[in-house]
């Protein structure tokens, strides 16, 4: 699948009237995304704004039990309809526990991962869980949207970055690949085409950045975006 190779209407995300900033890091796994939510949190806290970071799946306590079922690698088959409700439960908790009560106290929430990931992985990857990729994203979204009462990033990063290299860095750490990066390359490069339609579809929110270059460049064109945002803000 190419990013041209599937087209649909972009549907606006946003913390509609809220006070706070809701900033989201994407990319297929090994991209580094994790490294630069804290290295933007680090740098949006030293420029004086009130951060909260977190993550997804996970971020409080029931979050993060859902997010050991849906990585555990023991668990060899799931289904689609499954996957995905497991991931907005998740989500739903994230966001009403954490999320919302500190974007209504006019915190910069910085998020690795969002509904993004979830399109990415659940209707690029598993390639709509055998209905078209449009009809599980639209699926996808009505149900997120149950889950969070609409709230979304306004801005996002996504760090792009070819998935055997991803693999690659995993394997570099020593860390083993969890249910999802078990899927392999194949699958992977389906969730990367999905990033790169999302981004193509919604360019003044998804700011692609290409992920192989060193960690402080990155970090540095991440934390110079998201500030230039937060001062027109």
């Amino acid at each position: 699948m190419t990013t041209d190779s599937v087209s649909f209407n972009a549907v606006n995300q946003s913390t509609g009237q809220l006070p706070g900033t809701f900033i989201t890091l994407e990319g297929v796994d090994g991209s580094g995304k994790s490294t630069q939510a804290a290295a933007l949190s680090v740098a949006l806290k030293n420029a004086g704004f009130s951060v909260l970071l977190s993550r997804e799946p996970g971020g409080t306590p029931v979050a993060e039990q859902i997010r050991d079922i849906l990585l555990d690698r023991e668990i060899e088959s799931m289904a689609w309809s499954t996957e995905v409700l497991l991931y907005l439960a998740s989500r739903a908790e994230h966001v009403s526990t954490l999320l919302r009560p500190a974007l209504e106290r006019g915190e910069v929430v910085v998020c690795d991962r969002f509904l993004d990931s979830t399109l990415a992985y659940q209707a690029f990857g598993r390639e709509g869980g055998g209905v078209r990729v449009i009809e599980a994203m639209d699926a996808i979204r009505r149900a997120n949207d149950l889950a969070t009462g609409g709230l979304g990033p306004e801005l996002t990063f996504l760090l792009d970055l070819d998935p055997s290299e991803g693999l690659n860095r995993a394997v570099i750490a020593g860390r083993s690949p969890d249910r999802l990066e078990g899927e392999g390359t194949v699958f992977l490069d389906r969730v990367r085409d999905g990033f790169l339609a999302l981004a193509e579809a919604e360019p003044d929110r998804i700011h692609v950045i290409p992920a192989g270059g060193t960690v402080t460049d990155i970090s540095e064109e991440i934390a110079r975006r998201a500030l230039s945002y937060l001062q027109r803000k």
